[in-house]
This record gives C-alpha cells, sequence and structure tokens, in this order.
C-alpha cells in the first residue's frame, strides 16, 4: 500500500517543476507586487485605506519610471 507508481512519481515531480517556474515567472513578472503591497498595508496601517489595483500600479510607475520594461 505504500508504493506508488513510477508513472505517478514523474507527473508529481513534474506538477512540482511547473508551479515553481509559473510562481517564478509571475514574481518575475510583478504579479504578486500587489498583493504584497495590500498585506504590508493591512499589517502595517490596517486603520487607513489602499489603493486600488489600477490606482496602485500607476502611482508605482508615476514614483518610479525606470520600474517598467517599456
Amino acid at each position: 500500500m505504500g508504493r506508488v507508481a513510477p508513472g505517478t512519481l514523474r507527473a508529481i515531480r513534474l506538477s512540482r517543476i511547473v508551479r515553481g517556474i509559473s510562481w517564478y515567472w509571475g514574481t518575475l513578472m510583478g504579479d504578486t507586487h500587489y498583493r504584497r503591497y495590500l498585506e504590508y498595508r493591512r499589517r502595517a496601517h490596517p486603520d487607513e485605506p489602499v489603493l486600488s489595483e489600477r490606482d496602485y500600479w500607476r502611482e508605482r510607475y508615476r514614483a518610479e519610471p525606470g520600474a517598467r520594461c517599456c
């Protein structure tokens, strides 16, 4: 009962690799920036309003024009 078929192990490994690449690519492209901003604001400034995602990106690029690729 404790044995797993070799094909299943390969599928599990492949799944982990794909998730890792997906996470890395998303982080590299900035997909987690807004989520991290929300977490920070809730932790550090719980009573203050937060920017919408659209306003967050607008302010981020306005403050740091070199941060965008194009």
